[in-house]
């Protein structure tokens, strides 16, 4: 179902509300998930990362468990938040470090980490915290139990590590290998062909993206250099965060050049064929085939 530009806004202004009532109670999604008897905390999760909006049942739940919580201030931002308080005039503007609406279409919170000295770490994401990343990625407390490095080539900017698991992108990147990613901000300028990070609420991804996002509720294909893995689809609501891969670390030492390709290159001379006309046939070749389903 669509809805109004301004219904959009209402809801990303109640889901704003929303994360300023946790941190006035001290919560974070885990903790309010078990004070409003939920089992599974993701439908907070989606809320607080800006991916879904509060539906009514969720709003009734908050003002059921917190009398003392205006509803007036909860779904249109008047008076005070909690009753019984002065009014201290408009609704309160977000609190320094709270997102604001860009062009991923909602907004969003990233939380990094720093050094003595201010300068923003490159968190490493190992196999066996992605899934708790999935979940707690935007909180402090879970950030800081990650593994924190200064990697020479990527000192300046935001970067986040993560270790890479399984074979879907061989042979460009191999199993425990690490990739370093930059926060990709706009979603609609992202760069076709290049690896990335997917993120959602659930998993950790690491593929390939051939177009840009521009429609925010619609779906976007992934897609892995490993010919035997089908691309599939996502709908691009369900990512919290995209991290252009820059860089990797591997210990895989690739062996001996195969000498059968020299051979194949003898041959190619020996029958008087263009070598770089053979280049560009295969490039093109491979340029025209990757994007397809294998």
């Amino acid at each position: 179902m669509k809805i109004s530009e301004n219904e959009a806004k209402n809801f990303l202004d109640i889901a704003g509300r929303v994360r300023q009532l946790f941190e006035e109670k001290g919560l974070n999604a885990s903790s309010a998930a078990k004070a409003l008897g939920y089992s599974v905390p993701s439908k907070l999760y989606s809320i607080l990362q800006g991916v879904a909006a509060p539906n009514y049942s969720t709003l009734t739940d908050m003002l059921d468990k917190w009398p003392d919580l205006s509803a007036e201030w909860l779904l249109m931002g008047r008076g005070p938040m909690l009753r019984g308080t002065p009014t201290a005039g408009p609704a309160a503007k977000p609190a320094a470090g709270q997102p604001l609406a860009g062009s991923t279409g909602v907004e969003r919170v990233l939380v990094v980490t720093v050094d003595p000295n201010g300068n923003e770490n490159t968190s490493l994401v190992p196999v066996v915290a992605q899934a708790g990343y999935a979940r707690q990625h935007n909180e402090a407390v879970y950030l800081q139990q990650l593994g924190h490095y200064r990697i020479p080539g990527f000192e300046q900017g935001t970067y986040r590590a993560f270790e890479v698991s399984g074979d879907s992108m061989e042979p460009t990147l191999n199993h425990r290998d690490v990739v370093i990613g930059s926060a990709v901000e706009r979603w609609d300028l992202l760069t076709p062909g290049a690896i990335y990070v997917v993120c959602t609420v659930q998993s950790v991804l690491l593929k390939r993206i051939y177009q840009r996002i521009t429609d925010f509720g619609g779906l976007l294909e992934l897609h892995a250099d490993n010919y035997s893995v089908k691309p599939y689809t996502l709908p691009v609501e369900a990512i919290t965060e995209l991290w252009e891969v820059r860089g990797y670390l591997s210990s895989y030492i690739p062996s001996t050049p195969d000498m059968t390709v020299e051979r194949l290159w003898e041959i190619v001379g020996q029958l008087g064929l263009d070598k770089g006309e053979v280049r560009r046939h295969l490039a093109d070749s491979s340029n025209d085939a990757t994007p397809l389903t294998p």
